[in-house]
């Protein structure tokens, strides 16, 4: 059974920063390209970063282009979000979310997801 837990969610000032981690297990992580998506209250889930399952290549929403730094870690089986320059509009659910074909992380029909970890810019 395929599992993705996220972490690192809190409370953060604006211009702030935050890591979140995704820990999946189940799958061999290292054959599968991962992703982020948040969704805010009263919107849509939206594409935030995406990376391919070596981490050669990477895709941004342009919201978050030049402050947000998506990664990877086989070994620990892990993605990660580095997020700088923190934005009371960046405050949402965020998910991770996994898939072997990169272009289902990027459209977000992935076979995985985790439970999400909630976000929160205070301005």
């Amino acid at each position: 059974q395929v599992e993705m837990v996220e972490s690192g969610g809190g409370l953060v000032q604006a211009g702030g920063s935050r890591r979140l981690s995704c820990a999946a297990s189940g799958l061999i992580f290292a054959h599968y390209a991962a992703g982020w998506f948040r969704q805010a209250p009263g919107k849509e889930r939206e594409f935030v970063a995406a990376i391919t399952w070596s981490g050669h290549s990477t895709r941004y929403a342009d919201s978050v282009k030049g402050r947000f730094t998506i990664s990877r870690d086989a070994d620990r089986n892990t993605v990660y979000l580095q997020m700088n320059s923190l934005k009371p509009d960046d405050t949402a659910v965020y998910y991770c979310n996994a898939d072997e074909t990169f272009d289902k992380v990027l459209t977000g029909v992935s076979s995985s997801w985790g439970q999400g970890t909630q976000v929160t810019v205070s301005s």
